[in-house]
């Protein structure tokens, strides 16, 4: 098994968005869940606007569900508040939980409609369990979009109908 300067030259390379690097090194079978010197695993480092990276991390077995240490932020909320739909989908088709709240009570929906990314909110809001769950402030993704005149986001929520599905 890799030891812990392997981890940090993966995270390294994930932050870059090297694609190359990232797949040279994860083929000395490191554990892609370590964490790096700043307590942080390669996937919750990646560079967002790289989904191929954040693919051969997640292919490698990265976990998308880890929380931050610091505000239990996962790597989907990161993606979603950064309008990344790309890096969304490729983490959701990899079973990253979309219900999952940071330390704040919101979900990546809430952070998304508080940005205004709609097609970060078209792609969440069908796949999370409670989409109209306010966060701990009480403010619900609709609200959050409506307080930061995201005007375009807000309406698409106002008149978004969930279907829950067979699941919940």
């Amino acid at each position: 098994m890799a030891e812990a300067p392997d981890v940090n030259r993966l995270s390294t390379a994930a932050v870059r968005g090297d694609l190359r690097e990232t797949e040279k090194i994860l083929e000395s079978n490191i554990n892609v869940n370590a964490k790096n010197k700043f307590g942080r695993t390669p996937l919750q480092v990646v560079k967002l606007g790289c989904p191929f990276v954040a693919e051969a991390l997640l292919r490698a077995g990265a976990d998308p569900n880890v929380p931050d240490p610091s505000g239990g932020l996962t790597v989907t909320h990161d993606a979603a508040r950064d309008g990344h739909a790309d890096t969304l989908q490729v983490l959701l088709s990899y079973g990253a939980d979309v219900s999952l709240q940071d330390d704040a009570g919101n979900l990546p929906l809430h952070l998304a409609a508080r940005e205004g990314h709609q097609p970060a909110v078209e792609l969440l809001a069908p796949r999370t369990a409670h989409p109209f769950q306010p966060n701990h402030a009480g403010l619900t993704p609709l609200q959050l979009a409506s307080q930061h005149h995201r005007d375009d986001t807000a309406r698409w929520l106002e008149n978004y109908r969930h279907v829950p599905s067979q699941s919940e």
